[in-house]
């Protein structure tokens, strides 16, 4: 209808409404461009079809954004956490460490999430990831306590090639570094890989063991033969000194005539006369105090030194004050034939 046909108070309230509507609200620009009412529609017929088809992000997109960037927050602290542990641990220590610092995580998500449904999706998601950096985790433990006990156990059995092969037979000394190596062993070898060389480093002691006990007897026994002979040439032409060369015979004889007697020199190992030669050597060669097989050798050029200077300088200037028997000579005594 046209305005001529219209009630006058009609069209003027008409254009009351219009000035109204338009102080009110305030034109639609798009791209610079202000759009009238069919334009709008159009945008807006626009804008429902882009959502329909996804390009636009709807309020659950932006939800798991959101949570997203919180769930690459929490496995970084997660990552973090565990990058402080000092590897090897034993399982049960890095399993606490990870339930730990998994529920830290977890608690600090469930403090930032946003909305519910979606932020079930990003715990399962998280939890997904934790667990995939803790099996590198375990991995990384196990090489570390491979190689933490693979080196334990070679320096182990070094040691045991060292007391196989010792300069004075020493059972206690062997036994001393037997049970040290061994302690040692348990004390710094941890993690997953522990049981598995502690298996493995009973055999190798044990073995080690079973050798030098075999050889033991025969190399002592080899020792104290050339001992005594050595102390017989000392005690006759080195000191004189009657008794210790008296000594060294009888160990010797003993030693050869128990041998000879029944045959052969492993009857002589069950001899109780032989375990206190045993008992003394062990007391003498090794104590926490003096290690003889080291200082063999520094303490016999002291003492030949000693006995060198006796010999040549003390005798002629204190002269001789033995209290025990010694050999004399009747060279220079006063009983000596005069010569003409």
């Amino acid at each position: 209808m046209k305005d001529g046909e219209l009630d006058q108070l009609y069209i003027k309230r008409r254009d009351q409404l219009k000035e109204l509507v338009a102080s009110i609200i305030s034109p639609k620009i798009v791209q610079g461009k202000t759009l009238n009412g069919k334009e709008f529609v159009s945008f807006l017929e626009q804008i429902l079809e882009a959502l329909n088809k996804g390009e636009i992000p709807s309020t659950g997109s932006l939800v798991e954004v959101f949570n997203k960037n919180i769930l690459e927050k929490c496995l970084k602290l997660y990552n973090e956490k565990m990058a402080k542990l000092v590897l090897p641990l034993p399982e049960e220590s890095l399993q606490g460490a990870h339930d730990k610092s998994r529920d830290e995580v977890m608690q600090v998500f469930d403090q930032q999430h946003f909305g519910r449904h979606h932020a079930k999706k990003s715990v399962m998601q998280l939890d997904e990831e934790i667990q995939q950096v803790y099996k590198h985790v375990v991995l990384k433990n196990e090489y570390q306590s491979s190689k933490l006990c693979e080196g334990l156990y070679t320096r182990c059995e070094d040691i045991m090639d060292q007391l196989q092969v010792l300069k004075l037979p020493s059972l206690a000394k062997f036994n001393a570094g037997f049970l040290q190596c061994n302690r040692s062993f348990e004390r710094e070898c941890v993690g997953p890989s522990k049981t598995n060389y502690e298996q493995r480093m009973m055999k190798m002691l044990g073995k080690s063991r079973s050798l030098f006990i075999k050889e033991y007897n025969h190399r002592l026994f080899n020792w104290l033969v050339a001992f005594s002979l050595v102390m017989v040439v000392i005690g006759r032409f080195f000191i004189k000194f009657i008794l210790i060369e008296i000594g060294a015979w009888a160990l010797f004889i003993f030693l050869e005539t128990y041998t000879r007697m029944f045959w052969s020199a492993e009857a002589l190992y069950y001899n109780p006369v032989w375990h206190f030669i045993v008992a003394t050597w062990e007391t003498v060669v090794y104590s926490p105090v003096l290690d003889l097989d080291r200082w063999a050798i520094p303490l016999g050029v002291i003492l030949s030194l000693f006995v060198l200077y006796w010999r040549c300088y003390g005798r002629k200037k204190y002269g001789s004050q033995w209290l025990l028997p010694l050999y004399r000579s009747n060279k220079n005594g006063p009983n000596r034939p005069r010569s003409d």
